[in-house]
């Protein structure tokens, strides 16, 4: 198979997001609330912090312990929400056991929610569109790292047949909705039911993986010609792998995405862009 690699798609993004971000007087602000001690949230956001200082977004991270309570995390998110320095707000997922995570989030005002999470319905227009107060539609960042990747193919995407391989409901249908924006017939199953799920796979033409278990999707699964995206990630003794298992894809004709350098990369510069355009917005609204 073909690799995608993500890094040279987010480096055209990020390049020209430095140039614009250059030549304006304010720049634009991030916030990131961080929650516990989850070693890989914390590598995330420090791979975030440093490429959003590297590009002139000024970044301000906040990191709690995993006993702080929500309405703690609530109150901090309300003063953000109100703070003309801070555009965009993120809280790095997953949260420790017990929080609310839908919760929290959705405490985070709509024009700073940069990850995308409030915006998930299928009938609404792509990132740059307008939507009520003249804001832009801040498409889900992942989902939107992922179409990246596979239009980074070359392949006519249109009335393609997708199959999403999701660790929840909540990002099936939000992957399912992103993909059906592009006219690709669409639909999700959780893995706990990839066993009863393997003809569907074999017949489609595009299929994503976000659950982070090693291995699960393997060549033998795949039709010839496939657009597999790879967004899944587990660390295996201290390597991190995919979902699709490498080696058995090597015979098979097609597109995959490799773990690490594939999703990841692309799915910080489309972050950065969500703030980019959240600042813009922001600054017409003076």
């Amino acid at each position: 198979m073909k690799l995608l690699y993500g890094k040279p798609i987010a480096d055209k993004i990020l390049n020209q997001l430095k140039n614009d971000i250059a030549i304006n007087e304010k720049k634009p602000g991030l916030a990131v609330i961080l929650i516990g001690d989850d070693q890989a949230s914390h590598l995330y956001v420090s791979l975030k912090e440093k490429t959003a200082r590297e590009i002139g977004i000024n970044f301000s991270r906040f990191n709690f312990a995993k006993n702080v309570s929500e309405n703690e995390i609530a109150d901090l998110i309300q003063k953000l929400n109100v703070d003309e320095k801070i555009h965009g707000i993120i809280v790095q997922l997953p949260l420790p056991d017990g929080f609310d995570s839908e919760k929290i989030i959705s405490k985070i005002d709509s024009k700073k929610d940069v990850d995308g999470f409030s915006q998930p319905e299928a009938d609404q227009p792509l990132a740059g569109a307008k939507i009520q107060g003249g804001h832009p539609k801040l498409v889900p960042v992942f989902p939107h790292a992922i179409m990246l990747l596979a239009e980074s193919s070359g392949e006519i995407l249109e009335k393609k047949k997708a199959i999403v391989i999701a660790n929840s409901d909540e990002f099936g249908k939000v992957m399912v909705a992103t993909l059906s924006q592009e006219n690709i017939s669409a639909e999700y199953f959780i893995s706990k039911d990839i066993a009863s799920n393997l003809g569907k796979i074999k017949e489609s033409d595009i299929v994503v993986s976000a659950v982070g278990l090693q291995g699960i999707v393997k060549g033998q699964m795949l039709k010839n010609g496939a657009i597999v995206i790879d967004g899944g990630i587990e660390k295996v003794e201290g390597k991190v792998k995919g979902d699709v298992n490498f080696a058995s894809t090597e015979e098979k004709t097609g597109f995959l995405s490799p773990v690490p350098r594939g999703v990841g990369p692309l799915t910080i510069a489309c972050l950065l862009e969500n703030v980019y355009l959240a600042f813009k917005a922001q600054q017409k609204e003076k």
